[in-house]
Parts: C-alpha cells; structure tokens; sequence
C-alpha cells in the first residue's frame, strides 16, 4: 500500500510530537512492506540531500513559511504531489492541515483519508480569533471529511464524539523503550550532572507552561534552599513562532544558574538529557497524549504532570500530579519528589514497564495498517456520525 504522510513538519523529528509521531509510525508501517511517503517542509529538515529515512521516502514540497500559512499551503501543496504519485492513503496529522482533508476526495477519488487528531488546536494561546475559528472548521472536517478520524487519546475521543458527533478510532501515541547506553559527557556544555536536575521537555509555546515551572522553581528556591541544594532545572526545547515568549522565558531565568535553558535538542543529546535527569516535569495545560511523557516514562522517570485529562491518562496511576496552573502545589509537588528519591525510583519503574506493555509503536503500527486495510475492504462500514 502506498500511503501518504502529510501535516508534519518532516523527518527526522528534531521537535515538535506530530513530527516524532509520524516519524515513528512510518518507520514501523515502512518494516510491514509498505511505500511511506512523508511530506517535509524544506526549512525543518537541516539535509535536504536525504531522500530516505528509516524505511520512509522523504519528498520535498513549499510552503510560505509564516505562523499562519505554513502549514495550510504546505499541506495543499503535498495533497497534489500525494494525487500525482497514486497514494493508496492521504493520511492527514493535525486538525490545522485537516482543514484541506476534502481535497484528496477530489484529486485522488479512489483513495482514502485518515485525519489523526493529535490536539485542541484552537486551545493554544499563540492563536487570535480568526486562527481558532479556522481550527475548530479543521476540527470539523477532520471528523466529518475523512474516511475515518483517529484519537490520539480517550480524552479526545470522548471529545470527537461530544463535540463534532464522530465516533473517532482511539490509536494512541507511543515510544520505543530505550536499550543503548548514554554518553554524559553531552550534559558538560549545559552544566547539568546526572541526577542532579528536574527537566521539562516541549516546545516553548504557551500552553505547555515552562512560565508556570519557572515561577514555581523559583518559589521552590526561596522557601526550600535545603531541597534544591546542587539541583537544577533544565528546560529542554526551542520556539515555534514564539519568539516573543522565548524571550519572556529567558528574562525570567536570567540571573538564577539553577534554571537552565538548554534550547531544542535531538538524537544523542536528547537521550543523554532524559536518561540523566532525576525526574521530569510537564505543567502543559492542553495536550493530545504527550509524547514527551511517554519518552521520559520510557526512560524509568518519574513524571509529574498537570491534571489535564489527557496527562491524567498516563500519569494519574503511573506519575505525579499537581493542579493546572497551581504555582504553589507545583512547588510542593516537586519538593516532594526531590525528598523522596525512594518513592520517584519506584514510580519511574512501573511507569516503564507500563509504556513498554501499552504504548509500543509496533502495536500501534499494526493497529494503524488493520484501519487502512479495513477502510479499502469495507469502504461503506466507515463509523457512522451521530
């Protein structure tokens, strides 16, 4: 089957779930024999020479590189390049570039459209009005344009089926459980030790709250300098067209050694980073299913999230939790960790061993191939809408 991967930024993933998901899942569709076509935008991928990654061909296509039109007129514009090359599947990932899922029916009728929900888009603080507008209508093709909508999470599901009356496939996120050593030399440059510092993984954008885990690090400081003593913060990630609050980020380290920005990371480091740290922290307050929760999950960690539902999935048995927004509780809740070493260890095994037996990217791979198969069989049996 040859499927088409469009609404990602690209591969190799050097930030951003979306593009780690679809990294991940053409790897293991590419194993299973079939043709993965991934759609990159040329200012992401930093070697435009590749033309294969891990199984999955990587094919080139423009975009007008803007906070508001990149996306659309790079999805539009790999939607055509997918017709021309016969796809079997357009598989759409985000709610943003679902907004064109009605297209493929018209360039490719013969194929099918799988939109995957990763996230309440228009929940974001980055977006003005018209942005949520144009997202809640992404929203609404995704689960009424596609031939089947896929749920990242329940809590999306749930959503789907409340919201836009879709009853959506619930394939989660996953990640792979790392096996090969780590190299700690790659901590020097930022001055971390292992063990000795918290880490937050994301993108800078608003809505995944780094403001909020630096103001509560810093009260942290302040009434416990016994608990933090030798610990730092480290938070992992760079801007997505945020640069306004990046800076707002670096003005509210600046002049405190203990918080450290490291900016975004990938491949080796990112891997030294979390298979270092002593736990991770995740205050976002909207999300899909994170991924980074699941790699540092992945990485026997003790994560300790916001209550969001779709946190709640992962870490409300197998993690740590502290009320969205809460700068005190966070506070606490992570004074509780650093005096509890017994306890993080022993909840970052189980959480392991959890991600190991139900997130794996080889299930959700076959899971995937059996909707695609399943959508060309039985085109008619497509979940019906309320």
């Amino acid at each position: 089957m040859k499927i088409a991967m469009i609404g990602q930024k690209g591969i190799p993933a050097t930030s951003g779930g979306i593009e780690r998901h679809v990294e991940e899942l053409s790897a293991e569709l590419a194993k299973r024999g079939h043709e993965v076509l991934v759609y990159c935008r040329k200012w992401y991928v930093a070697n435009q020479t590749i033309r294969e990654h891990r199984g999955a061909t990587l094919v080139f296509t423009p975009s007008i590189r803007s906070k508001h039109l990149d996306a659309i007129t790079h999805t539009f514009l790999s939607i055509l390049a997918a017709a021309r090359a016969d796809v079997d599947v357009f598989h759409i990932h985000g709610v943003g570039p679902a907004l064109l899922a009605w297209l493929p029916k018209l360039v490719r009728p013969t194929a099918k459209v799988v939109v995957t929900f990763h996230c309440i888009d228009r929940h974001h603080q980055k977006w003005n009005w018209f942005a949520r507008f144009m997202l809640w209508l992404g929203e609404r093709m995704a689960c009424r344009a596609a031939d089947a909508t896929v749920a990242v999470s329940r809590a999306l599901k749930a959503y789907c089926h409340l919201t836009h009356g879709t009853e959506a496939v619930y394939i989660p996120n996953g990640t792979q459980i790392p096996t090969h050593t780590d190299d700690k030399s790659l901590l020097n440059p930022f001055g971390l030790e292992s063990g000795k510092y918290l880490m937050m993984c994301s993108r800078l954008v608003p809505h995944k709250g780094a403001h909020t885990l630096i103001e509560a690090w810093k009260h942290l400081r302040q009434s416990s300098p016994e608990a933090t003593r030798d610990i730092k913060l480290a938070i992992v990630g760079g801007g997505a067209f945020t640069d306004a609050y990046v800076e707002k980020l670096n003005a509210m380290a600046a002049g405190d050694a203990s918080v450290v920005m490291t900016g975004a990371r990938s491949g080796e480091a990112l891997h030294a980073l979390f298979a270092n740290a002593y736990a991770v922290v995740h205050p976002s307050v909207s999300e899909g299913l994170p991924i980074a929760v699941l790699e540092a999950m992945s990485y026997g960690k003790c994560v300790l999230s916001t209550d969001i539902p779709e946190n709640l999935e992962l870490t409300a048995e197998h993690g740590m939790t502290f009320r969205s927004g809460n700068v005190a509780e966070l506070a606490e809740k992570m004074k509780a960790m650093l005096e509890h070493p017994d306890i993080v260890q022993t909840v970052g095994r189980e959480a392991r061993a959890h991600v190991a037996r139900h997130y794996d990217w080889n299930d959700i791979a076959q899971t995937t191939e059996h909707l695609y198969e399943y959508l060309h069989a039985e085109p008619e049996m497509k979940p019906k809408t309320a």
